[in-house]
């Protein structure tokens, strides 16, 4: 290329980035204030996507740069201490993590750890801005490079792109994420922080009238604030008819103070008593619920209920409500009593005077009557009789809606007399984002989190995980005042973030900022934008099957189309989501056409893929010659990269660069069943150049294999690890096929004759099979091990997933690259599957068969290792030396090869003193045994392997 380079074509500060992401999302308190504004299920961190737009648009340094850029920047490591300043990362944010990580290893709670706050929170300085266009008009002929994001969501990328004064289109198919886009981007540019104030004062005035005509419904005892009222369903006994209330558990507070409710089947009455019982006085397990699995247990015959029989009673419309608790606070402190008879008097009376209001606001269209559709995510309501969405709330919870609908409908009319139009609609859209707040947070699907004694919304995960107890909010006095009070410190959080560059580029009028961003709500693939129009597309396209983002946001849309339909016209003109234009993998729209769930699953890749090609061939359409497209993603399955490179190439693009940012936070993926990625991948491409000549398949083999060994490598120095390693060597992988398409196999087409393309996943697969070469060489510190292809698997899944539990496909691909089958795995009982997972067994679960401690030979290594595991659980250290001398594996260089890497492998992770895995404990003994054995410094992490030569290893299989 004879243009300039972009700086993320040729360099990325992984390891900063990495951490000021997670730091970014480390605490949930400390999220940006985009997070508590409104749900979105997927928003990448704020300074990742800071880096990825500002690496894309500013040029890499070059020696050859004209003198009045190198008088700028003498040298190429000053001007990327500038970049890192200007990403706001302040300090050494990578030393800060190890101090950290050493501290908490000691039990030592830092009081400062890092240099500066967190990067996201710093705006840009006008000397910083300056600088910034002297480098955008050298590298682009103009100050104001115009950026598009094509699948904005929930707006991280926009509004960076923002903050730098960049020109932007956020466009978003989803209608809820274009709401979303326009209280997040546009609005705070126009008004600044000073809306907040009036969202305060209308909000209260709002919430003040819906609490006057609530109160009834919600009565609190003397002095008590209503905290949440906690409700098990219930369903008759089949054999007495009784109210049998279904929990999975009876816990209140679970933590340092432990409260519990217990249940009393009385058989005088028709319906279970409780009693709230706390500390030393809890002589029962408060774990045994009555469901478990789907199914329940009668408390007054002790029998089990059957799951077909729960769902039969929800679908007729005979499951009921149980509250079986209250919880309060008088103070600060947090309590429980049993409902008392005003409680269950104003339940029984709210369920009165809904049903008298229904009709007519079914009418009026205050409540929400439509279908829930059947797709992926909602078969689970559907299954326990909510088929429209109104039912998804109880009566007193949906006449706090329908009442809190119908006042915010009457203040509008107040809201325009008192001020502008611009300004009236800019309050009306944050107080119907307060009332969605409402419905995440009171509904049915909503309960409670004893650990914290708070309520979790709807979604705490991205589905519609049915509630077997659920909570409910004081609607009267609490729900509106905390939804308001949130909207309005989110608004000001964003506006704040957003003000400086107000000020920066439209000091006279900051206002007219608003006009930096255009939200469009629209199909990416059909933009109304002209040919090369865009000078760099930064995107967080929709990973593949992890979130089902049009179903999901249905649940906010029917009651948004009530709200804000009149706002915004142009986003809420249809019944539901338009799923049929989404790009997701989406089983659930091609059952009907397919012959089995897995021929579904195929066509939902296929659609994928296509609509993706389609996204792609758009942004190539309107992004200049010498443009830059930065992609980022994050998924673990190498379906969905095989999709994404192959709509990629389709689109007209090469990738040149790719950078592995760990992005998630560590408070959700170090879980002992949790094996997601860590890492978003930022691809960066450009418009391929049209090649005469094909390559061959085989030609590119040696290339891959160099490739994917030279950059995990790379990556391992870099701190990427686990499943992260094997997907960030993904990217390099495409971008040599993509550089080079078309790249022909030895496959030939039978109806053409022709030979047939290569799929990405062969490429993802081979350097699948490099990687896992070079982790067995790093687990063993270096030396090159022969063990066996099951120890070899059993090592490499430890490594990759650093969990017990992981999907079923990936364990099979692993597979494929130790050169054996899944199923002997399962043979020999190394893992069990479950669901579509497989789940590695413990060593005393393969005993006495494979891992027998009385054994003298064994046929693999790793039963070996574990035999000696159970010798030490089962007779401590001189059972340990015991088995060791009768079978001479003291002496076997490759056993204790074994065993350093499988103290590499299996993660170190400590509850208290103790370790989570019974065979990180065994290691941790056996060390004693084995003085040459090594342990990593830090826990959870191994040692670096020792870097040599990069000669190919013989394939495996």
């Amino acid at each position: 290329m004879t243009e300039p380079r972009a700086l993320i074509e040729d360099w990325f500060p992984i390891r900063m980035v990495s951490v000021e992401s997670q730091r970014e999302r480390g605490a949930s308190s400390a999220l940006p204030p985009l997070y508590f504004l409104h749900v979105w299920w997927a928003r990448r961190p704020l300074i990742a996507s800071r880096a990825a737009v500002l690496g894309s648009v500013v040029p890499a340094w070059s020696e050859d740069w004209p003198d009045e850029m190198l008088r700028l920047f003498l040298t190429e490591k000053d001007y990327r201490e500038w970049f890192v300043g200007l990403l706001g990362i302040q300090g050494d944010p990578v030393a800060a993590r190890k101090r950290i990580r050493e501290a908490n290893e000691k039990g030592i709670r830092l009081k400062k750890a890092y240099d500066g706050p967190r990067a996201f929170t710093v705006g840009p300085e006008a000397e910083q801005i300056e600088t910034l266009r002297h480098l955008l008009a050298y590298r682009w002929g103009t100050r104001n490079p115009a950026i598009l994001d094509p699948a904005a969501g929930g707006g991280s990328i926009p509004i960076e792109a923002v903050r730098f004064g960049l020109p932007t289109e956020a466009n978003e198919l989803n209608p809820v994420a274009s709401f979303v886009l326009e209280a997040t981007l546009r609005l705070p540019a126009r008004f600044g922080p000073d809306l907040a104030e009036d969202i305060a004062r209308w909000g209260k005035v709002w919430s003040s009238r819906v609490e006057k005509r609530l109160d009834p419904y919600f009565p609190r005892q003397p002095g008590e604030s209503i905290h949440a009222y906690l409700f098990a369903r219930t369903v008759a006994c089949p054999e007495t008819g009784k109210s049998v209330p279904l929990s999975p558990n009876w816990w209140l507070l679970r933590g340092r103070r432990r409260v519990t409710a217990k249940l009393i089947a009385d058989s005088d009455r028709d319906e279970c008593n409780f009693e709230i019982v706390e500390g030393d006085a809890i002589d029962f397990d408060p774990d045994e619920g009555t469901v478990s699995r789907g199914k329940g247990r009668s408390p007054w015959t002790g029998n089990v209920i059957g799951g077909d029989y729960i769902k039969a009673e929800a679908q007729a419309g005979r499951m009921g409500a149980q509250l079986y608790a209250v919880a309060y606070k008088k103070g600060r402190k947090l309590d429980f009593r049993l409902p008392d008879q005003a409680d269950l008097d104003a339940l029984a009376v709210g369920q009165v005077d809904l049903e008298r209001a229904k009709g007519e606001w079914l009418g009026d269209g205050v409540l929400p009557d439509e279908d829930i559709p059947l797709g992926s995510k909602t078969p689970e309501p559907l299954r326990y009789g909510m088929s429209s969405w109104d039912q998804m709330f109880s009566p007193r919870q949906l006449l706090v809606l329908g009442i809190a609908v119908e006042e915010l409908g009457k203040l509008e009319t107040e809201l325009h007399r008192s001020r502008d139009s611009s300004g009236a609609r800019a309050v009306a859209t944050y107080l119907a984002t307060a009332l969605d707040k409402g419905i995440n947070y009171g509904c049915t699907l909503s309960s409670w989190n004893a650990p914290r004694g708070i309520v979790r919304s709807v979604f705490d995960r991205h589905d519609f995980a049915f509630k077997w107890s659920f909570t409910e909010f004081d609607g009267a006095h609490n729900l509106f005042p905390w939804a308001v009070d949130q909207v309005v410190n989110a608004y000001r959080g964003i506006a704040n973030l957003i003000e400086p560059s107000r000020q920066v580029f439209y000091p006279a009028h900051p206002e007219t900022a608003s006009e930096l961003v255009e939200v469009r709500n629209g199909d990416a693939a059909d933009l109304p934008l002209e040919d090369g129009s865009v000078h760099a597309v930064v995107m967080d396209p929709p990973y593949y099957d992890n979130v089902q983002y049009a179903e999901l946001s249905d649940f906010f849309y029917v009651w948004l189309k009530r709200t804000a339909g009149h706002l915004y016209p142009e986003f809420f003109d249809t019944e539901l989501t338009d799923k049929a234009s989404e790009a997701v993998a989406n089983p659930a729209r091609f059952a009907e056409f397919a012959t089995t769930p897995k021929n579904a699953k195929e066509l939902a890749r296929q659609d994928y893929e296509a609509k993706m090609t389609n996204i792609f061939a758009e942004a190539h359409r309107v992004l200049r010659d010498d443009g830059v497209l930065t992609v980022m993603f994050n998924h673990k399955k190498t379906e969905a990269w095989d999709a994404l490179g192959m709509s990629l190439i389709k689109g007209g693009f090469e990738i040149l660069s790719s950078w592995p940012v760990h992005t998630e936070s560590e408070h959700s993926l170090h879980q002992a069943k949790k094996a997601a990625s860590a890492s978003t991948i930022l691809l960066t491409c450009r418009k391929r150049p049209t090649h005469s000549k094909p390559v061959w398949w085989d030609d590119l083999k040696n290339e891959i294999r160099r490739t994917a060994r030279e950059k995990a490598a790379e990556y391992t120095a870099e701190g990427v690890e686990g499943v992260d390693l094997y997907i960030a060597t993904f990217g390099p992988v495409l971008s040599i096929i993509s550089r080079q398409w078309p790249v022909l196999t030895s496959e030939v087409n039978p109806d053409t004759g022709q030979p047939v393309e290569l799929k990405p996943e062969d490429a993802l697969s081979l350097a699948r099979e490099e990687v896992a070469d070079f982790r067995l060489r790093g687990l063993a510190l270096g030396r090159s091990v022969e063990f066996d292809p099951v120890t070899d698997w059993y090592l490499l899944a430890w490594d990759a997933f650093r969990a017990v539990q992981f999907p079923y496909d990936e364990a099979r691909k692993l597979a494929f690259a130790s050169g054996i089958e899944i199923e002997q795995l399962r043979r020999i009982r190394l893992v069990i599957k479950k669901a579509g997972s497989v789940v590695l067994q413990e060593p005393k679960e393969r005993r006495p068969k494979f891992a027998d401690p009385e054994g003298d030979s064994f046929e693999r290594l790793i039963d070996a290792a574990q035999a000696l595991m159970n010798a030490w659980r089962e007779d401590g250290i001189v059972g340990a030396e015991a088995f060791l001398k009768r079978t001479r594996l003291s002496s076997d260089t490759r056993f204790r090869s074994l065993l350093q890497a499988l103290i590499n492998a299996i993660p170190r992770t400590k509850k208290g003193s103790q370790f989570i895995r019974p065979e990180a404990a065994a290691l941790d003994a056996l060390t004693h045994l084995f003085p040459n054995l090594e342990i990593p410094e830090e826990p959870g992490r191994e040692p670096q392997p020792t870097q040599g030569s990069f000669d190919l290893p013989a394939r495996r299989g």
